[in-house]
């Protein structure tokens, strides 16, 4: 049986498999980029916006490291919550 890293490892030597894993990348990436350049740029703490969404830090940071790590995707709500504590609001297009 293969474990997880294996079994990426091997999916990833498909050179199809291996162009959409790094396009969906981008894409988590750039949303992350844009949420902390927007988090540094209101010069707030992960506590300050977490206060101001009415959650815990904690889930702050897990938001932010689940969109570095690929491992989750927030909902809409999520971000719109985030993006409000910040003072912006989510615009969604489809390109």
């Amino acid at each position: 049986m293969l474990t997880h890293a294996e079994l990426k490892a091997k999916a990833l030597q498909k050179p199809a498999v291996r162009d959409e894993y790094e396009r969906l990348n981008r894409e988590e990436f750039a949303i992350l980029d844009e949420m902390l350049a927007a988090r540094r740029a209101a010069g707030l703490s992960q506590a300050q916006v977490a206060e101001r969404m009415g959650t815990k830090a904690p889930a702050v940071a897990r938001l932010e490291s689940a969109l570095a790590s690929g491992k989750h995707s927030p909902s809409i709500d999520t971000l719109r919550k985030y993006a409000t504590a910040l003072g912006k609001r989510v615009v969604v297009h489809l390109v």
